[in-house]
């Protein structure tokens, strides 16, 4: 018991144990009555799942995804994110510690150079995001007019990466 003790119980009991958690816990575990009376609310908080940080990067209505479509839109540019990477950026959040509040940066990494590079080519008209661009630091995959009229999208880029001789 206290800020040193080792724990050796399981996280699901822990977190059954916080749920109920009750101010008389807290004095019973040596916080003094006047600080514990200016505790209005006392919660227990569960971390986001792969999940959830998925849902944070496309539900919300100013979601991270869509201000970067927007911007790239500005040029005229489709970005397109792939399931795959969505939950590869979700999956680095978590492997990182940082949560929600990681999101952005890993969606800047992978768009950095893109951002870049859109304004100088007029012709580059989708940009497709894949799990290899989150996870590897892999370019994106920029897509011409030209490659878009044949039908390449975010469904059928590996035949593109074969005839490239690239692989995803």
């Amino acid at each position: 018991m206290g800020f040193g003790a080792e724990n050796h119980m399981p996280e699901i009991d822990r977190e059954r144990i916080l749920e109920r958690l009750m101010p008389e816990d807290l004095l019973k575990y040596g916080l003094i009555p006047e600080f514990v009376g200016r505790l209005p609310v006392v919660v227990t908080l569960r971390s986001l799942t792969a999940e959830d940080l998925v849902r944070v990067l496309t539900e919300p209505k100013n979601a991270i995804t869509r201000q970067f479509q927007k911007f790239l839109s500005l040029d005229k540019v489709e970005l397109v994110f792939t399931e795959g990477a969505l939950q590869a950026a979700a999956e680095v959040a978590i492997t990182r510690k940082t949560g929600a509040r990681a999101l952005r940066s890993i969606v800047e990494e992978s768009l950095l150079e893109v951002m870049y590079d859109v304004p100088d080519h007029a012709e580059i008209r989708k940009c497709i995001i894949t799990e290899e661009t989150i996870r590897e630091g892999r370019l994106p995959l920029l897509l011409t007019k030209t490659q878009v009229d044949e039908g390449f999208d975010e469904t059928n880029y590996q035949k593109l990466l074969e005839e490239r001789g690239q692989t995803a």
